[in-house]
């Protein structure tokens, strides 16, 4: 595992986070960076308002989303985490 300053880490977490905004906006919902140095990715059901909130994080020698519910799932599956995202916020 190689080690990563504060500064690759915020800015790896943050193209990570975009990513899955990109996703979650196709699919009809709205979203914000928030939290300290735009460290998590709030998500908005248009219709219903519900909210949740997902953070990207390293895990083992990659990246994972964790969401509430006990949602987690590698960054490579942004589209499906989108998908679970749409129907928890349906």
């Amino acid at each position: 595992m190689s080690v990563i300053d504060g500064r690759d880490l915020a800015r790896v977490r943050r193209r990570h986070l975009a990513t899955l905004a990109y996703e979650v906006e196709l699919r009809g919902l709205t979203w914000r960076l928030a939290g300290p140095g735009e460290s998590v990715l709030s998500v908005r059901g248009a219709r219903s308002g519900r909210c949740a909130m997902v953070v990207a994080t390293p895990a083992g020698d990659g990246w994972s989303y964790l969401w509430p519910g006990g949602g987690i799932a590698d960054v490579a599956a942004a589209a499906q985490v989108a998908d679970r995202l749409a129907r928890m916020l349906a």
